[in-house]
C-alpha cells in the first residue's frame, strides 16, 4: 500500500528492494517499465 507507506516483501517492488540499504536507489521492473526508488527508511511490524 505505497499510499501508506508500507511496501509488502511479497509484492513485486518489495522484492525489488530486498537487500537494499537506507539511502541506495533500486532499479524495479513494473507492468509499465521500470521504476528507480530511492530507500529513506526501513522497518518492520
Amino acid at each position: 500500500d505505497l499510499k501508506s507507506g508500507k511496501i509488502s516483501v511479497d509484492s513485486p517492488i518489495g522484492k525489488g528492494l530486498l537487500g537494499k540499504k537506507v539511502g541506495e536507489i533500486a532499479t524495479i521492473s513494473v507492468p509499465s517499465g521500470k521504476i528507480e526508488l530511492e530507500i529513506l527508511s526501513i522497518f518492520r511490524e
